[in-house]
């Protein structure tokens, strides 16, 4: 059983038919008692899940708020995950898709986008590192990615 977040608790006690106000004593008193600790949960969860599927910043905030974590919550949970980290991820989920996936460059380029677009990766910085991890694979895939250009095509999907 993972952590749970208060308003995940709140409304598993009202599934249950547990009056609110028994349920927010309840619920204060574990918050007391350091029970629930909704900024350790995010700082927990994200860590989990970049290094354990290598979600995004965006895909992570919006995890975090259908669990009930507060804005301000998740965004201090991702203020620990930076840039250079979220661009190496990305590299490595490429690089580990790459070696296994077989077809035209065109249909590779757009299956690898796809997919980091899916873990919340902003559309530039999956186009680059898809291009490049292309151009380091094989001549003819270099030759494809040479002909794509990143920063446009990240200009077309806004």
């Amino acid at each position: 059983m993972r952590p749970r977040t208060r308003a995940e608790l709140a409304k598993a006690l009202a599934k249950r038919g547990i009056s609110d106000e028994t349920s927010a004593q309840v619920l204060d008193r574990y918050d007391e008692v350091g029970m629930i600790d909704d900024a350790a949960f995010a700082r927990a969860w994200v860590s989990s899940r970049h290094h354990g599927r290598g979600l995004a910043r965006r895909a992570l905030a919006n995890e975090l708020r259908q669990r009930g974590v507060a804005g301000d919550t998740v965004s201090e949970a991702l203020d620990n995950l930076d840039d250079d980290t979220e661009a190496a991820t990305a590299r490595a989920l490429v690089d580990r898709k790459l070696r296994v996936t077989r077809g035209s460059p065109e249909s590779v380029y757009r299956r690898l986008v796809g997919m980091l677009a899916r873990k919340g990766y902003p559309a530039g910085l999956a186009y680059r590192v898809v291009k490049d991890a292309m151009a380091a694979q094989s001549a003819e895939a270099a030759e494809f990615a040479d002909g794509v250009d990143p920063d446009a095509l990240a200009d077309q999907e806004t």
